[in-house]
């Protein structure tokens, strides 16, 4: 994970270096600037991002070995690196997705994305004469766009164009855009699910276990300090569960994973966790926090996220803190179970819907995730320097999950539906009964900071405050949304930046 400032047509030098300056902590390990006719490419790097580069030896943008004009700024993870890398005859050493990336671009141009579905990325190409930018079908890396004087800039995050310009605009996932700021779609969320190729439960969990082990073992490698999120809630703990195993097998039993979990107070997360935790023999760090401690990063954490929504900010509260934490502990990669509600349709309000539109509602959930969920993935970590590696966000998982029946992700249970059922049932023999059937809980609820801040807002705003901002913000739906969003406006104004927000569908 890492940052990219790109100004292309008359950019000025001045402006790409005070929109640099505001993202440096995705990148304090390597960075650099280049200037190539219409276009200045900036781009930064954690160490966990490119360990075999040396600050004085690899310079960035990176460019193509065959074209030194042609430049990439990258922000990506790929699961199927090592095979098209192999493929493509592309050597070891460090940017190997950026050199591949380039390839590919030479090779096939816009066509190139059929190799890269099992990748999550947004980047920007150019010769200094051209311009090719993109961003993934399902928007897990973040990009934004804005016109300023005839000329076009792009940046990892929305802080840096406020600066500039007041015409900015989110980039869209499953698009690329050319040097004149048309957006063509290479891709789009399927309208029909796939045929059903499998009806056998055991089987299709056998086939789960094989495609997430080959996910972990694909983006995670243990080379520099590494350690896992874990909230005591099945997605969590099957990728520490996995990591405890891996990072014994590159180890040996004398050395221990470190887990990370939150909670305000003794939270249901806490417990979960400490419980999974005992379970792989991790050495387990918990962060206890109260109500002062969480209104006191509020603001930083509206800034970091740039959202108001209730829900995302809620759960980035929580997701900054460990995060922050764990840095302090030494952290430089963090892996996450974020993925699997939308994979395997956990969110519970999808109970509501019958087997027939559940596939439909599936779809529609994922497609929120480019300005919301994915803000909290990228943001929180980045802006305390940390990587975080999901490998439950795999196209190949995807892919196998959308042809799973219905009954199987929703399961009946008498009058009740069992969420998550078959991803439960590929681990119900190697995880804690108590850990694998626990009730889906979004991050804010299990670690407690969703039960404590509504009710903080809905004592101290009055009715009459909030329909006053109604009339002139009618999308402020609730006491504790205005206060974020009066935050949110004191940095990014309330003009076009307000409509890259992504609301979730419940408070």
């Amino acid at each position: 994970m890492s940052g990219l400032i790109v100004g292309f047509g008359r950019p000025d030098s001045l402006k790409i270096e005070e929109m640099f300056d505001k993202i440096r902590y995705r990148g304090p390990y390597l960075s650099g600037i280049s200037i190539n006719n219409r276009a200045i490419m900036a781009q930064n790097y954690l160490r966990a991002d490119c360990p075999e580069a040396h600050p004085e030896n690899d310079p960035v943008p990176v460019t193509h070995p065959g074209n030194k004009k042609s430049s990439i700024c990258y922000d990506g993870q790929m699961g199927n690196s090592n095979d098209l890398c192999n493929t493509n005859g592309i050597t070891q050493g460090p940017f190997k997705e950026e050199r591949l990336i380039l390839l590919l671009f030479k090779k096939y141009g816009h066509k190139m994305f059929q190799y890269l579905d099992d990748a999550i990325f947004a980047f920007v190409i150019s010769d200094g004469e051209t311009l090719f930018a993109a961003r993934d079908l399902l928007g897990i890396k973040t990009l934004f766009y804005g016109r300023k004087n005839g000329s076009l800039y792009l940046s990892s995050e929305l802080k840096s164009l406020i600066g500039i310009t007041d015409d900015v605009y989110e980039f869209p996932p499953g698009y690329y855009m050319d040097g004149t700021g048309t957006l063509f779609r290479f891709a789009e969320l399927s309208e029909q699910q796939p045929e059903i190729l499998h009806s056998d439960p055991n089987e299709m969990a056998e086939t789960i276990r094989d495609i997430i082990q080959r996910s972990f073992q694909n983006r995670v490698n243990f080379e520099v300090p590494t350690g896992s999120l874990l909230s005591g809630g099945i997605d969590s703990s099957v990728i520490a569960w996995l990591a405890g195993n891996a990072f014994r097998d590159k180890f040996g039993n004398g050395d221990r994973l470190k887990t990370f979990a939150l909670g305000v107070g003794e939270s249901e997360d806490i417990v979960c966790a400490r419980l999974m935790a005992d379970y792989i023999g991790s050495n387990h760090h918990e962060l206890i926090v109260d109500l002062d401690q969480i209104l006191e990063v509020l603001p930083q954490v509206i800034w970091s996220l740039e959202s108001f929504d209730p829900s995302l900010v809620r759960s980035s509260v929580s997701n900054y803190l460990i995060s922050k934490y764990a840095r302090e502990q030494g952290m430089e990669i963090l892996l996450s179970g974020e993925g699997g509600d939308e994979v395997f349709c956990g969110y519970l309000y999808l109970k509501d819907f019958p087997a027939e539109e559940l596939f439909a509602q599936q779809m529609k959930c994922i497609g929120f995730l480019h300005n919301n969920a994915s803000l909290r993935l990228d943001r929180m970590n980045l802006c305390n320097s940390v990587r975080v590696v999901t490998p439950l966000i795999s196209g190949e998982l995807l892919n196998y999950a959308m042809g799973i029946p219905a009954e199987y992700k929703q399961r009946p249970d008498g009058d009740e539906k069992i969420e998550k059922w078959i991803f439960r049932k590929a681990y119900e023999k190697l995880l804690p009964k108590e850990i694998v059937w626990r009730l889906k809980q979004e991050f804010s609820q299990g670690s407690g900071s969703a039960n404590v801040l509504p009710a903080y807002f809905e004592a101290r705003i009055t009715d009459e405050e909030l329909k006053e901002a109604q009339g002139s913000y009618p999308m402020v739906r609730s006491k504790e949304e205005l206060y974020y969003f009066k935050i949110f406006i004191e940095h990014f104004g309330t003009g076009k930046a307000v409509g890259t927000v992504g609301q979730w569908i419940r408070l």
